[in-house]
């Protein structure tokens, strides 16, 4: 698997890897908001970093992104050294967040103008350049509207194209679709998608787990540490080989209040309007589940195995963590 680390920091090439970090530590005052973290992403590659609120997603970015120096450790991206060379990662790098950061009382051109000024653009080439993202984004025809006029996936498009005006080879999004429809979700994503078979390579966190299937590879971070990392299939065969059952009966909270206390059931969760139950190593999960419900008069209306999802699996990931 890619996420693995057998090789020594030395031997690792910059040229294979365009962000790759070791033993990454960032603590403020007595709390370690990052906890000795190491992972590589390759050129081209959609990398997903995922973890709930305050696992140290946005702290380990920001170190990235130079705009924050660890405690300890080594990392580069783009071949900068995050310790020494903050400033110039910020000018390597492409950032875009929820926020979008955009000027809305100026035009759509007028938008990407500024962002190409920062990023050292001018005359012709920069010209051309924000022509070449207006047909990337899909906004030709909206050049000279303003951008509050925009609608909010217009937006997010043209925040992305502000990102890449100066060819980044490295691009970080900080949850970017947050608040935006599905269908602009799907278009944003096939954006990404594009990008990542021109070698572009992509950083990416996400509140939607169903967005994580586009990604590569995911890690997952929780309380500082890195706990999983891999692709959408290997994690998802590795962390619940033993199977996932859908269980739909009456009443629910009842039924789930009896499995949590079961030493046979795993793990019990509600999704949707139903439970997904996971049974430990060896156990016929099917005959558990009849004989404690018909014990204590539960209706059992429908049960069968089912594909796990990523959410699946990082519920299971994270109630393993917290039961260790």
């Amino acid at each position: 698997m890619r996420g693995d680390f057998c090789c020594a920091w030395e031997k690792l090439s910059v040229d294979s890897f365009v962000v790759e970090v070791e033993d990454l530590v960032r603590t403020f005052d007595s709390f370690i908001a990052v906890d000795h973290i190491r992972f590589q992403v390759e050129k081209g590659e959609i990398f997903g970093f995922l973890g709930p609120n305050g696992a140290g997603k946005s702290t380990t970015i920001r170190m990235l992104c130079g705009l924050l120096l660890p405690t300890s450790g080594k990392g580069q991206v783009a071949g900068f050294d995050i310790m020494k060379e903050p400033e110039k990662i910020k000018q390597a790098i492409g950032y875009m967040s929820q926020k979008f950061s955009l000027y809305d009382d100026l035009k759509v051109i007028e938008n990407l103008h500024f962002f190409g000024g920062i990023y050292g653009l001018s005359g012709l080439s920069q010209k051309t350049r924000e022509n070449e993202v207006l047909g990337i984004i899909g906004l030709q025809d909206f050049e000279d509207r303003i951008t509050r006029t925009l609608a909010v996936g217009s937006k997010q498009r043209l925040a992305l194209g502000c990102a890449i005006l100066h060819e980044p080879s490295v691009l970080f999004l900080d949850e970017p679709t947050s608040g935006v429809d599905p269908i602009s979700r799907r278009n944003f994503w096939s954006l990404i998608q594009q990008m990542a078979e021109k070698d572009v390579t992509t950083f990416v966190t996400t509140h939607y787990m169903d967005e994580t299937e586009y990604c590569d590879r995911l890690a997952l971070i929780y309380q500082g540490r890195i706990i999983a990392m891999g692709t959408p299939s290997e994690l998802k065969g590795k962390t619940l080989s033993q199977g996932i059952f859908e269980v739909e009966c009456d009443p629910l909270v009842t039924a789930l209040d009896l499995l949590k206390k079961e030493p046979w059931a795993a793990e019990s969760a509600v999704f949707g309007d139903g439970l997904h139950v996971i049974g430990k190593e060896g156990v016929d999960l099917e005959r558990e589940v009849n004989a404690l419900f018909e014990k204590h008069g539960i209706l059992l209306k429908k049960m069968g195995r089912i594909r796990p999802s990523l959410e699946d699996v990082f519920v299971s990931l994270i109630e393993r963590e917290d039961t260790q």
